[in-house]
């Protein structure tokens, strides 16, 4: 019978700490204490930002960069109408809450805007902050609603 008291972990897999600064006879290097030689890391306190190079021009400043990312962009949570399609029945009212629940929708982010890949065949009422063309055209042809909030 198997007892608390006798689990062990498997032989190998455990190792000893490293006990640094301990002089010689440690298997660490004597007073280097496995940290090499000089430099700044063999300092104590030693931290250092991801990406420094000590002082080089850091790979991510050696390239160009190109384009333009708008900080002031928003962005929308994105439904096309085929998904509308497979998980709502006719005259069902689509909301972002509705989306969200049933896990179509992840991340509500900014709003909700529908695009319209994919064919409707069902009426139904679609709340949303932004429609593209399409889909407002594929809505209505539909016999559905559309409603922005």
């Amino acid at each position: 019978m198997l007892r608390l008291s006798d689990l062990k972990p498997t032989p190998g897999s455990v190792r000893r700490r490293k006990r640094v600064g301990r002089g010689y006879s440690s298997g660490h290097g004597g007073h280097e204490s496995g940290r090499g030689t000089k430099g700044q890391g063999s300092r104590s306190g030693i931290k250092v930002r991801p990406g420094f190079e000590g002082g080089q021009t850091p790979f991510w400043m050696r390239f160009p960069k190109r384009g333009f990312k708008n900080p002031a962009r928003t962005e929308y949570a994105i439904v096309n109408l085929a998904q509308l399609e497979a998980h709502f029945q006719a005259g069902d009212v689509v909301t972002l809450e509705q989306l969200m629940a049933r896990g179509i929708v992840k991340d509500p982010q900014a709003g909700l805007k529908v695009l319209g890949e994919g064919e409707l065949t069902k009426a139904l009422t679609v709340k949303a902050n932004k429609f593209s063309r399409s889909a407002r055209e594929k809505i209505l042809a539909a016999g559905g609603q559309v409603e922005e909030v």
